[in-house]
């Protein structure tokens, strides 16, 4: 989902990772205490990897599992650990997922060349 080679991302660039809009993370921001991003003295926003890490969780709980944010705030204060392996465990699959798409339609696709040089 996100690249590690960065130290720092801007609040468009977590959005864009996790296909939410700013004010949501603005909001989850204010929710969660786990996401704490640092800020210029003009307030601007920048994301470290734990603060990613802890939008992944979220994420995973209330987008993905369908919990209410009272529900995730629970579930982290309950268990942060196997959210956390959960939450991992979520976006491996949906890499490995999107990979094997990636194959299919690359088969797909050789299949057809193959078909119309027939």
């Amino acid at each position: 989902m996100e690249k590690k080679d960065k130290l720092y991302y801007s609040i468009s660039e977590v959005a864009q990772m996790f296909g939410l809009n700013e004010p949501t993370l603005r909001y989850w921001e204010k929710e969660f205490d786990i996401i704490n991003p640092r800020r210029t003295a003009k307030g601007v926003r920048f994301y470290r990897q734990e603060d990613i890490e802890a939008v992944r969780q979220i994420y995973h709980l209330v987008k993905e599992r369908g919990l209410t944010l009272a529900g995730a705030r629970q579930k982290l204060r309950d268990n942060r650990d196997s959210v956390e392996r959960q939450a991992e465990l979520a976006a491996r699959l949906k890499a490995v997922r999107e990979e094997l798409q990636n194959l299919k339609n690359a088969f797909e696709e050789i299949e057809k060349k193959a078909q119309g040089n027939s």
